[in-house]
């Protein structure tokens, strides 16, 4: 059993395993181990870097799998730190190279240049992270208590218990300005007290896993990173409210996350960290898991809470709101991993430092999820109140291939479209809100020229279309409406009364609609509109996709430069190319599927769009 004297005498029970700065006379090796690691090819790495450190004696590695390290376009990452904690980190490293770094590095004291970070990750100006819900994830070893322990793990927690009354803790979270960070941005300490208020015989405390938004993946990468940083916080919650029992909702999508969780609560239950009389205190704390099938309603609190009773998952009328009558009918909190993972941190560090981080509404860090059209994807944490310029330039490196940048999409479904002349805008709750788009869980999806706006909003209506659970009608019908809209107006049959009708509709359903998801729909087509609206024009007006990405409105051309070498002719699955060889072929635009392959297979770009 872990008692409060061992946490605090963790770091000299282990740190020569953690920290190689105190083991003269070795390294550590990492290698990310999440999943976006492993779908790269991380275990054989892995498994490579273990059999040549077996076979060569290397006694004086410690080589430890890790979460997700961030730079998710670089992987599988294997990351080496020597004795004097210095830290090289290689990037898309295969067997071969596994092979190399245990020779060269491992056996002979020299990086292997050909594979280092510098080689491979695009940059356009430096943005420096701060790492708060991430400052464990591909730091520790997720499977290992004592890892976590060595990096002031459950110290929080027993600070908690033993020196602080939960009125204490929960002034602690409202002082410190953390806001929810699934997307609402209700203020965590607020949410808490109300619920401590109400007596109940039970009452729960729940981590929304549910992660769904397309593009999205920071609470997957928490849980595969950090899981004991989740269930100390839902420990911490459950004593500031007066709760004895947590759920964690997570979807079945994410296996390794699942995986990770269970391993990490069996550990936290045979330290005695969870249970009955945690620290030897009368608190008592359980915890479990609840697997959801991966409903994106089920993000929304009042659904989350009728899949865990056995319901279909559907929201529910507040008020009343969960913190009054939640699961079961009990006072209950729901906040998201994310949030959850800052928790301990601020318990330990104080509500002044996180607050005197962000804005003045906004406080702490934000992590987001960086994909689409940029060339350093993954995950990445800075403060509130950075631009939308420092995020994609700064950190994300800029657009490949010299394109212009278009947009951004921040908040997946929910949210909107930002363009350039919002780059210089400070990323928070508010900002983003008033520019039509929202924060939510953390997905940015970055496009560039190529990008159609009106495929980009029919793109996220289909979505929420078939995401809907049809409780209510301004949702049912009125986002099916919607994408009958766009359909009609990206095939070339729209008019302008229809871009004036699905403007309309819009703003109805935002006004209308029973829950989050039904609300947040239409932000995708009104972001659009007020940005992008002469992209929607064309299409209604000139019959034109200006970006070529809507096939009803795009016919493919053979010009003079065909040399007749008929390529595009034994490509073409439809058999709509026509022509002798060595003369100028044709497409028969009758026939043409507009699948592209003419284009790609010709060796001149005799083949154009128009």
């Amino acid at each position: 059993m872990i008692t409060l004297d061992y946490l605090n005498n963790a770091k000299t029970l282990t740190e020569e395993k953690i920290m190689p700065q105190n083991n003269k006379k070795g390294y550590r090796v990492v290698v990310g181990m999440a999943t976006c690691g492993i779908t790269a090819g991380a275990k054989e790495v892995f498994d490579t870097l273990r059999q040549e450190i077996a076979l060569k004696n290397l006694d004086n590695v410690d080589l430890i799998p890790v979460g997700c390290v961030g730079e998710c376009a670089l992987e599988p990452l294997v990351e080496v730190i020597d004795f004097n904690g210095n830290k090289t980190t290689y990037c898309k490293v295969n067997i071969e190279g596994a092979k190399k770094i245990v020779e060269n590095h491992l056996c002979l004291g020299y990086s292997v240049q050909t594979l280092s970070i510098e080689n491979f990750k695009k940059t356009d100006g430096v943005l420096s992270q701060t790492r708060i819900a991430l400052r464990n994830c591909g730091v520790i070893n997720p499977e290992d208590i004592n890892e976590y322990i060595c990096y002031d793990g459950y110290k929080a927690l027993g600070k908690a218990l033993t020196e602080m009354t939960p009125d204490e803790v929960i002034h602690i979270i409202k002082e410190s300005g953390l806001r929810g960070r699934g997307g609402g941005g209700f203020p965590t300490g607020l949410k808490w007290s109300l619920c401590a208020k109400n007596n109940a015989d039970q009452k729960y405390i729940i981590c929304n896993a549910d992660e769904g938004d397309p593009g999205a993946f920071m609470d997957r990468a928490v849980l595969e990173g950090d899981p004991h940083s989740v269930i100390e916080a839902m420990a911490i919650g459950g004593y500031s409210i007066g709760a004895s029992q947590g759920y964690i909702y997570i979807r079945a999508e994410y296996p390794l996350a699942v995986e990770r969780l269970n391993h990490a609560i069996a550990q936290a239950y045979k330290a005695g960290l969870l249970g009955q009389n945690i620290f030897g205190t009368k608190f008592n704390f359980d915890l479990e898991l609840r697997l959801g099938a991966g409903a994106f309603v089920c993000g929304e609190e009042t659904a989350l809470i009728a899949s865990i009773e056995g319901e279909r998952g559907m929201p529910r009328n507040k008020p009343p709101f969960p913190a009054d009558k939640g699961l079961w009918g009990k006072p209950s909190i729901i906040n998201n991993v994310e949030t959850y993972a800052n928790i301990p941190v601020i318990i330990l560090k104080g509500e002044k430092w996180f607050s005197s981080m962000g804005t003045q509404k906004s406080k702490g860090t934000k992590v987001f999820a960086l994909g689409g059209k940029i060339n350093n994807t993954g995950l990445l944490e800075v403060p509130m109140g950075t631009t939308l310029r420092d995020v994609i330039y700064g950190i994300g490196g800029g657009i490949p291939n010299g394109k212009k940048f278009k947009a951004v999409q921040t908040g997946g479904p929910s949210g909107g479209c930002l363009t350039e002349a919002h780059l210089d805008t400070p990323i928070d709750y508010d900002n983003l809100i008033n520019l039509n788009s929202m924060m939510g869980s953390g997905g940015m999806i970055v496009m560039d020229e190529d990008n159609c706006m009106v495929d980009v909003a029919q793109f996220y209506l289909k979505f929420t279309v078939e995401e809907s659970c049809g409780k209510c009608t301004p949702c049912r019908e009125g986002t099916q409406r919607m994408l009958e809209i766009l359909e009609k107006i990206s095939s070339g049959n729209g008019t302008m009364e229809d871009i004036t009708e699905l403007e309309e509709l819009a703003l109805y359903i935002k006004d209308s609609a029973l829950c989050a998801l039904g609300q947040s729909a239409p932000n995708p087509i009104l972001s659009t509109l007020a940005n992008f609206r002469d992209e929607y024009i064309a299409h209604v007006v000139d019959k034109k996709c200006p970006t070529k990405v809507c096939k009803a409105l795009i016919k493919y051309y053979v010009t003079d430069k065909c040399i007749g070498c008929g390529k595009c002719k034994r490509n073409c699955p439809a058999q709509a190319i026509s022509g002798e060889v060595k003369k100028l072929h044709k497409i028969d635009s009758s026939r043409c599927t507009k699948c592209n392959l003419c284009k790609q297979s010709c060796p001149v770009d005799a083949i154009i769009l128009a």
